[in-house]
């Protein structure tokens, strides 16, 4: 049996699956997910081995750091994704909710209720901790799974996918509701996009290249974006410590992840009282300040910071690292145009003490999240109470923003009678 054959061979078993999954009690499922937990917190030793391995392998290619990180698991990330997945099972169950229901005047009792959406696919690269993040998600809302992560973490997953069946296996679950990839070739991505007959959803987690390439090629509904091209506007109503902190954590928390900020947008009636103080810390983590002539003027070479002066391509740029660009602009409206210039629809926030500036920001700027006086490294499925994510989504249909339990179901209308017919 060739890889696109065996390929295919997954495709179909998933599918079947994925019918006996949507039949299983919330009891079992839920079952399925304490087993995973348990097993991430008890048999860490052959997963860390094998990202040890994952991890060497790709630092000796020469591979950055930002990546590294992604890659790189602990014991208290392996602790952190038994977290993230006893919070799914801990979740209302969405299969077989009741949305609405009415009924007409012929009779006819009407119900929309949720139901699995069959088998969800997933290309991802370098986090292995998205294994569990998926593999749960799908489970809880009854769904099978095709997961194909990166050559990088081939190893890592390998052992993850191990250790999931065993658990699901133990509660009764079948195991071929997830299915991993092991073939590395590239070559199946092309034919995984192919598989409508057993793919029902397609989420693509990565670079702006693989998502670009699910957007393409796709046969099936797919959920793209996560590219985060992410601002903070610092309005001239802010306070400068919280502001200060607010941009700190956006950069410095995590850079290397698709929330952070890349761009600080200051008014000029705040730049001279509060990019100092923004800077200043920023400066103390080794964030690399790429300033516009404004604020070059206020921060400027001399100072003992990090900055240098901005090219055009700095702004609208996805830094995945310590790095950001720094604006000065005149007005909320300039602001707000720069965003909407600049910006990928993932997650912008204004930093103001001033409600009708907020209310507006909140309001006209068009991405998955925005936020008031709060960092937005906030965009996350666990930090929204949702458990963990598929993705982010920055397109509007048919989610939008952190892909959580709800996100992976459809409905279906349910209609009961006494005999009607249609005149």
């Amino acid at each position: 049996m060739n890889s696109t054959e065996r390929l295919y061979q997954q495709g179909k078993a998933a599918q079947a699956a994925s019918a006996t999954l949507a039949q299983q009690a919330s009891d079992a499922r839920n079952h399925a997910l304490e087993n995973i937990a348990q097993a991430l917190e008890a048999e860490q030793g052959p997963v860390l081995e094998a990202n040890e391995a994952d991890y060497r392998d790709a630092k000796d290619a020469g591979i950055n750091d930002a990546f590294l990180d992604r890659l790189l698991l602990t014991p208290e990330r392996l602790n952190g994704m038994a977290a993230d997945v006893r919070g799914v099972a801990a979740l209302p169950d969405p299969v077989g909710e009741l949305m609405e229901s009415f009924t007409l005047e012929n009779g006819l009792e009407v119900e929309k209720r949720r139901v699995p959406l069959g088998v969800l696919a997933s290309i991802y690269e370098s986090r292995p901790n998205v294994t569990t993040d998926i593999v749960s998600l799908a489970l809880k809302s009854g769904n099978a799974c095709i997961l194909r992560g990166g050559k990088e973490t081939l190893r890592s997953n390998t052992a993850l996918v191990s250790l999931i069946h065993r658990a699901i296996g133990e509660a009764g679950l079948p195991t071929d509701a997830v299915q991993f990839v092991a073939d590395t070739d590239r070559a199946l991505v092309d034919v995984m996009l192919g598989m409508k007959q057993y793919i029902n959803l397609v989420v693509p987690r990565g670079g702006a290249a693989l998502i670009n390439l699910v957007a393409e090629k796709a046969t099936m509904p797919a959920i793209t974006g996560g590219v985060g091209v992410c601002h903070t506007y610092v309005d001239r109503d802010a306070d400068t410590e919280m502001a200060a902190r607010i941009v700190f954590n956006a950069k410095v928390q995590r850079p290397t992840v698709c929330n952070a900020l890349d761009t600080v947008l200051v008014h000029s009636e705040a730049a001279a009282r509060c990019l100092p103080e923004i800077a200043a810390q920023l400066n103390g983590a080794g964030v690399e300040m790429r300033c516009d002539h404004r604020a070059l003027s206020i921060l400027g070479p001399g100072n003992g910071l990090n900055v240098v002066p901005a090219e055009p391509e700095d702004f609208g740029q996805e830094f995945l690292a310590l790095i950001a660009s720094v604006k000065v602009v005149d007005s909320l409206d300039d602001a707000l145009t720069h965003i909407e210039d600049y910006g990928s629809g993932h997650s912008e926030a204004i930093v103001t003490d001033d409600a009708d500036a907020a209310s507006r920001f909140l309001s006209e700027v068009d991405a998955a999240a925005v936020y008031h006086n709060t960092s937005t490294r906030f965009t996350d499925g666990a930090q929204f109470g949702l458990g963990a994510e598929v993705g982010i989504s920055t397109q509007k249909f048919h989610a939008r923003g952190p892909l959580g339990l709800r996100e992976l179901t459809t409905y279906k209308w349910i209609v009961r009678g006494t005999g009607q017919v249609r005149e």
